[in-house]
């Protein structure tokens, strides 16, 4: 290496390597001339007299030419005749970002702090922003960490101030904070730069950047890294690279690749780590930028020393160290003064190993002055001056414009309080009238129930048919059914006390109901429940004596005209998390032939029991958020005959569907 304490010199082999470089990049330019500088001009073309001046509107119009400094340096010359000042900024600032990442850093500063300088001169604050942040971000890549944490806050102190921001001030922000977590980085500040990084992270997800997401979720990896996590830096790293990925970013992935290949060296998995290091080196070299170059070959070169490759190691690290040291990288210079010492302390090299441990440290002592930490406490100190005063400043108002409004208020307060206390007994009036309505609504809702099931005629025939079995001597059917019904009629007198029993109970009241009415059909009835498996049926809650209607409808309108085979089934099933279904089939003569033989009487009959059923329904659905569902269906042969018919009712059980 060819260099002493007063000057450094370029390497030769280091010369020509960039001297082939700057010849590619030119012929590529020329070539990218050729290729877009129509779509510039068409672009243009069609703009006509019509200059851009948001940011957002420039860069969905110009950042296809972002990489080809050509078409940008004839754009700025566009723009300047034009006088179109927001598009000559936006082309410096694009021109400068090229020249930073090929590691021109004198070129991109100068053209950065002229875009600065005519967005201040217009006073547009999102161009003016971006400027500073752009500055501040070459700074930091030179390693020199006051400028650069000077112009970050300025930026963000600036975008802050705007009540408003949108939405490119809002990235802007993000960008501010992430740099300055970059520089907490450097100076081993990881828990201030951690919350610098997820600061910006809030703003990126709202906005959906995914190269923003990309660049935080990476520094945030660095800074576990830096903290001994390992596994949630690994996690991190994983993740910044599906976003590069994503927007299939290159310099991303040399990023990502190089980290990833530095956490696999510290959990000693070396081979994975030399794989995707040599990855992210060959990339490195396509793209030509000297800051990722440098460190590609470095890890590369600390890798080969955990492998015991000494010889390409120290070449590779001196490869390094070659590039940080012509483009001034101290950060790196440091981490491959201290790779070589390692290297030759293992071989026994000591006098190498010393000088290169001492040139780590004396870098290392001008990037952590006392200065540089110095100004970074007094930063921390002026943000919780600042947060402090703003709070203080923010309570004085809050406490002035509750005095005045306390002042101004006091006998418009005690008319409001006055007008609220009459509004609120009527509303209490109003309340307690409908809850009474309510109640009288449920109240005639069960008297009709009850007088449904307690119909005379129904009692009178009951009685009846049992009389007949104690007059024919059938003591045991007469015994049978007398015990029955009277479990039935006390059932029935309970439930007229509850607004709801389990499904268990109703399905045992209305067997009881079918045994009794089955007397009066000669027992020529098949009446069968059916529950599916799995279900618990103690346990689901169901309007007391709700099916009794729909049962008594198919034996009197369905099944009563039928000379034989007289069927009911009646199944409890789910389809629906939300319901319990409970089905009533009968292979009666179907609705329209009762219709034509019961005419008017029954039809009202019916009508009134649908009624008062689904109003209990109703009711009883009030406390949940599904309402229940009934559905009748006509069924038929395949000649289109009657075959029955089919009541299929759902009501709403579960738990979480209960109203708040």
């Amino acid at each position: 290496m060819l260099f002493n304490r007063r000057t450094r010199l370029f390497p030769v082999s280091l010369r020509y390597l960039l001297l082939g470089m700057l010849l590619l990049s030119a012929h590529i330019s020329l070539e990218a001339q050729n290729k877009t500088g129509d779509n510039l001009e068409s672009v243009l073309q069609k703009m006509g007299n019509s200059w851009p001046k948001q940011y957002s509107e420039m860069d969905s119009m110009f950042s296809k030419f972002r990489n080809d400094s050509i078409v940008l340096k004839e754009l700025l010359h566009k723009s300047s005749e034009a006088k179109a000042i927001e598009v000559e900024i936006y082309s410096m600032n694009k021109l400068g970002e090229l020249y930073r990442n090929k590691s021109l850093y004198d070129a991109a500063l100068k053209i950065h702090k002229n875009a600065e300088k005519l967005a201040e001169d217009i006073g547009n604050i999102e161009l003016n922003v971006i400027s500073l942040n752009m500055i501040g971000v070459v700074y930091r890549r030179m390693d020199f960490i006051k400028p650069a944490l000077d112009y970050h806050k300025k930026a963000l102190d600036i975008a802050k101030s705007v009540k408003n921001p949108s939405h490119e001030l809002m990235l802007s922000i993000a960008v501010s904070q992430n740099s300055m977590g970059n520089i907490y980085l450097t100076l081993r500040q990881y828990d201030l730069a951690i919350e610098q990084f997820e600061k910006s992270l809030i703003i990126e997800e709202q906005s959906g950047n995914k190269l923003g997401l990309a660049i935080n979720y990476h520094n945030l990896g660095f800074a576990d890294e830096a903290k001994g996590l390992l596994d949630l830096a690994l996690t991190n790293f994983k993740r910044s690279l599906q976003y590069n990925e994503q927007i299939n970013s290159e310099v991303g992935r040399v990023i990502c690749y190089n980290s990833i290949g530095q956490v696999y060296i510290k959990q000693e998995r070396y081979i994975e780590a030399l794989e995707i290091i040599e990855q992210g080196l060959e990339k490195a070299l396509e793209l030509g930028d000297q800051y990722y170059l440098a460190y590609a070959y470095i890890n590369l070169g600390w890798v080969q020393n955990k492998l015991d490759l000494d010889h390409q190691s120290e070449i590779n690290l001196k490869k390094g160290l070659e590039i940080s040291e012509v483009y001034g990288f101290k950060t790196s210079s440091v981490d491959a003064h201290k790779h070589l010492s390692e290297l030759y302390k293992k071989n026994k090299n000591y006098e190498k190993s010393l000088y290169h441990f001492e040139q780590a440290s004396q870098l290392e002592k001008t990037i952590f002055t006392d200065r540089n930490m110095q100004y970074v406490s007094d930063i921390i100190i002026q943000y919780e001056n600042e947060a402090k005063n703003n709070e203080i400043i923010q309570l004085a108002n809050e406490n002035e414009l509750v005095k005045s409004k306390l002042q101004r208020n006091q006998v418009i307060f005690w008319s409001a309080l006055f007008a609220l206390a009459i509004i609120a007994v009527i509303l209490i009036a109003m309340s307690r009238n409908r809850q009474l309505r309510h109640e009288k609504k449920i109240l005639t809702l069960e008297q009709d129930m009850l007088r449904s099931q307690m119909n005379p005629h129904f009692i009178f025939n009951s009685l009846n048919s049992i009389k007949l079995y104690i007059i024919n001597n059938e003591k045991e059917n007469a015994v049978y059914y007398l015990n029955k019904f009277s479990k039935f009629i006390r059932k029935i007198l309970i439930a007229s006390t509850e607004k709801e029993i389990s499904l268990e109970e109703e399905l045992e009241t209305m067997q009881l109901y079918m045994n009794i009415e089955n007397i009066r059909f000669s027992n020529d009835i098949d009446f069968t429940i059916h529950v599916e498996p799995n279900l618990d049926i103690s346990t689901i809650k169901v309007p007391s004596l709700i099916l009794q209607p729909f049962l008594e409808n198919a034996l009197w309108h369905g099944l009563s005209s039928k000379k034989e085979n007289k069927q009911i089934e009646l199944r409890v099933y789910k389809t629906d998390r939300d319901f319990i279904n409970i089905s009533i089939t009968d292979n009666g003569i179907g609705r329209k032939a009762s219709e034509e033989i019961n005419h008017g009487r029954v039809l009202k009959r019916k009508s009134v029991g649908l009624a008062i059923t689904k109003a209990r329904l109703s009711n009883f659905s009030e406390r949940f958020t599904t309402d229940y569902k009934l559905d009748i269906e006509d069924l038929h042969d395949a000649q289109n005959n009657p075959t029955g018919t089919r009541i299929v009712v759902q009501i709403p059980t579960r738990a979480n569907n209960l109203k708040a």
